[in-house]
């Protein structure tokens, strides 16, 4: 379906079966409120999702209510994309640490990152190339990135490597994206914006699923589910 309006409602649905379809997406979530869009990536790797809702506060709800919901036996990540989260409310802080997340051994480092690019612009700029589990940024301008499986990880190094990344301010650069050799790995001390607790365990790499740059299927309705708030 063809986006329409603005993101400020989106929900991004991490962690899906691979012959997911956009109408079981809509059975999940129409309950939370009035769909206006669902963008399923499935064309390679670990499919995920972007939804619009028509009331953020729906959007809001969603997670709340789908985040770690088990569906077909494997667990969703349901959260609002930094970008949208940070247009409805005040409290986003670049460099704030988010919660903790699984870590993996599918890692890739990312140099020539603007002064201004936050992990969360990060995390969001990787996701083209599948699910990002773990991001964060140093102060020397580059980065690193895990994903939840290999094909993501060099899906990520093939296709990122080269690409522009722009920051939560507008700032752009060109980026480099190549396959961490861990005895290159940079130092902790020098992170300026983490995006998770690090474990005191052995380091593991990251990995991840779909592009976003696939095809759209045709529009369909959704369901709309009107309900009162106070």
């Amino acid at each position: 379906m063809s986006r329409a309006g603005s993101t400020d409602c989106r929900i991004y649905v991490g962690n899906l079966p691979p012959d997911v379809r956009e109408r079981d997406l809509d059975d999940l979530f129409y309950k939370y409120g009035a769909i206006r869009n669902i963008d399923l990536k499935n064309r390679r790797g670990t499919p995920y999702a972007f939804i619009d809702f028509e009331d953020c506060r729906d959007a809001d709800d969603a997670v709340r209510g789908r985040n770690d919901y088990k569906f077909e036996g494997l667990r969703l990540k349901v959260e609002r994309p930094r970008a949208s989260a940070g247009r409805t409310s005040n409290n986003y802080v670049r460099g704030k640490p988010g919660p903790p997340s699984k870590r993996t051994e599918y890692r890739v480092v990312v140099e020539g990152l603007p002064s201004s690019g936050s992990w969360q612009d990060l995390k969001d700029h990787m996701r083209e190339a599948g699910d990002v589990c773990y991001a964060d940024v140093y102060r020397d301008g580059s980065g690193v990135v895990e994903f939840m499986n290999h094909d993501d990880m060099k899906f990520a190094v093939r296709h990122l490597d080269q690409t522009r990344f722009k920051s939560h301010e507008g700032e752009t650069a060109r980026i480099t994206v190549k396959k961490e050799r861990r005895s290159s790995s940079p130092d902790r001390s020098r992170s300026r914006s983490r995006s998770r607790s690090h474990s005191a365990g052995p380091r593991r790499r990251p990995s991840f699923s779909p592009k976003r740059s696939c095809s759209r299927s045709p529009n369909r309705a959704y369901r709309r589910y009107s309900r009162s708030r106070s």
